[in-house]
């Protein structure tokens, strides 16, 4: 493998969404886009994380456009659900394209 390789693929990887590769980020957006839509109890027995890790997580994904948040009620009782917005598809494909070549050029 070139240097030139190594070193464009490198390129590539430091320029990957931060945001996304943040490893829970990454956690709920891969399940979003399996499961289209989930409410705040699945994602947190999914992805093991903490309700306030979730919750924290959650606002900066929606924040930049990458989830849509609707809250709501169910039997009286507070419901949370979230999807993947399309900003979001497109930044999630995006970035596991740049992974995968990054990989794939990486692997030689």
């Amino acid at each position: 493998m070139s240097d030139g390789v190594v070193h464009d693929a490198l390129g590539e990887l430091l320029g990957v969404d931060k945001l996304i590769h943040e490893p829970a980020r990454l956690s709920i957006l891969a399940l979003l886009r399996v499961v289209k839509r989930a409410d705040f109890v699945f994602l947190q027995s999914q992805t093991g994380l903490t309700a306030g890790n979730i919750s924290s997580h959650l606002g900066k994904l929606a924040g930049a456009g990458y989830v849509e948040v609707e809250k709501g009620f169910l039997n009286n009782r507070p419901r949370t659900l979230v999807k993947l917005s399309a900003v979001g598809r497109v930044a999630l494909r995006r970035y596991l394209q740049t992974m995968g070549a990054v990989l794939q050029a990486l692997d030689g």
